[in-house]
């Protein structure tokens, strides 16, 4: 018997544009070159000798690893298909939570440009599409890979998760260790940051902020 394959939709790019803030970064050679130079100044002052076998293109890639850690400005098109679900139930059709996670995830905290790195869940109750599962830790990476805090990114996830699927609920859980508490200022080690945003039934269901957070390893 042949087998139905899901009918793919796409998403309006410029819904998920606004939603997502995404915009091209335009950097030419002669700006990193300049950027290089900054670097190595900067550097040099702070107490690194730059003219080492070891340290003498530290500069150059320093500025690719930070150019390449924030590529989440610009998107991915990855994101722009979602399916229909073979829910016949019109307005009232309603399916079980899928959470995805733990999803791994690193970025650069936009106060003092020091990584923090940690986990998400993330959550929804499909209505009329779905989303492909590592679509889920596309979208948490268009959000990380960039200058940010923690409490900016979930809302980013499930503000634009409600623009490509108009889902019954979202729910999303992180947890993160910040560099920028463990190296400098209060130097503390084991603590983490962690965060909770709900949307649609999962903001009025405590029933289900609890199922969540517990598939999350998160308890009750």
């Amino acid at each position: 018997m042949k087998e139905r394959s899901p009918q793919r939709i796409t998403v309006e790019a410029p819904d998920l544009v606004a939603s997502m803030d995404l915009h091209k970064r335009e950097v030419s050679e002669e700006q990193i070159h300049k950027f290089e130079g900054y670097v190595a100044e900067i550097f040099t002052a702070f107490g690194m000798d730059i003219n080492t076998q070891a340290t003498d293109t530290t500069p150059k890639r320093f500025i690719r690893a930070l150019y390449d850690s924030t590529e989440g400005y610009e998107g991915d098109p990855k994101l722009l298909t979602v399916f229909r679900t073979e829910c016949t139930g019109g307005p009232d059709c309603n399916y079980s939570q899928v959470i995805e996670g733990p999803i791994h995830f690193s970025a650069f905290c936009e106060h003092h440009v020091l990584p923090f790195y940690g986990h998400a869940y993330v959550g929804y109750i499909a209505h009329g599409e779905i989303l492909g599962i590592s679509k889920l830790t596309r979208l948490v990476r268009v959000f990380t890979k960039r200058f940010t805090v923690q409490e900016r990114i979930g809302q980013q996830i499930a503000e634009t998760l409600q623009v490509m699927l108009q889902p019954h609920g979202v729910a999303i859980y992180m947890e993160a260790h910040h560099l920028c508490t463990q190296m400098r200022g209060v130097r503390e080690i084991e603590p983490q940051t962690r965060t909770t945003f709900w949307r649609g039934a999962y903001d009025k269901d405590a029933a289900l902020r609890s199922e969540f957070l517990a598939a999350s390893g998160a308890g009750g």
